[in-house]
């Protein structure tokens, strides 16, 4: 099926401001089973300069660089990609010890997902809740995964459209959070278990609640399967309906839109989605 989105980012200053580089993460990563079709990026003021990067994660990272005071940016992106079905379970995990959890991972790539590994957000509590949840999936990689996904997916969800996510063992006790917040309350846990896990930000297509924000869900690396998504706020495995913008170690780095502005000014910020 052909997706198609819209993201619109207005930000408005009571007075002139010089605006320093603005990092946008408005790109979408191709999987296997997604190819972009169409992009288009539009900025006002119109950049001096655009500069298109891959960043250390393999993100696509641009670079708009101004010249002129403003009053506004205004950065809006349409993407079209074309997602086709797939089987999340189509893998075999290899080494099979890695079947069940917690296991090591090959050293050629625990080494190079140390910064996926480290632990953070990890307490005494969030171990210990994420132990519970693996005996009772037998200590299955794969089912404590699922169990994991449904478990925060019946907590309270809540709209918080701006804001760091929430301490994972905070989102655990008010068992409510967005989805950002279940995102980090489920990469802490597979930390604890040894499991590597990133966070993603991106958008979902035919969630009513999801499609008009931005939304986040988590990756897991696993041996003979690579990077497979869970999505804790709908309790699924990731298939056809999310387009990826950017994966990250670290949650903080992963906003669309990021820069600075020299002036004294207030701003405001002004998003919309629209899909088709």
């Amino acid at each position: 099926m052909l997706l198609h989105v819209r993201h619109e980012s207005e930000y408005t200053y009571d007075s002139p401001v010089a605006l320093g580089p603005q990092t946008l993460y408005l790109y979408p990563r191709t999987y296997p089973y997604q190819r972009l079709q169409e992009y288009k990026l539009s900025i006002d003021p119109k950049p001096s300069r655009v500069v298109r990067n891959i960043d250390v994660e393999g993100n696509v990272q641009q670079l708009a660089y101004f010249s002129h005071p403003t009053h506004h940016l205004h950065v809006t992106a349409e993407i079209t990609l074309q997602s086709d079905e797939f089987n999340s379970f189509d893998f075999v995990l290899f080494p099979f010890d890695t079947q069940q959890v917690p296991f090591r991972y090959p050293k050629y790539e625990q080494d190079l997902l140390q910064p996926y590994m480290e632990r953070v957000g990890v307490t005494p509590r969030i171990e210990d809740w994420a132990k519970q949840i693996a005996a009772k999936a037998g200590w299955r990689t794969t089912g404590f995964l699922m169990m994991l996904n449904q478990t925060i997916r019946q907590f309270t969800y809540e709209i918080r459209e701006v804001g760091a996510p929430f301490p994972p063992e905070q989102t655990l006790t008010l068992r409510k959070g967005s989805c950002r917040d279940y995102t980090t309350l489920f990469m802490a846990a597979c930390r604890s278990l040894g499991i590597a896990a990133r966070f993603v930000s991106g958008y979902l297509f035919g969630n009513p609640q999801q499609e008009h924000q931005l939304h986040a869900w988590v990756e897991v690396y696993l041996p003979g399967a690579g990077w497979r998504g869970f999505d804790p706020t709908e309790g699924s495995l990731v298939v056809n309906r999310h387009i990826f913008l950017t994966s990250t170690a670290k949650p903080e780095l992963a906003a669309p839109i990021s820069g600075t502005f020299t002036g004294r000014a207030n701003s405001t910020l002004r998003s919309e989605l629209l899909f088709a």
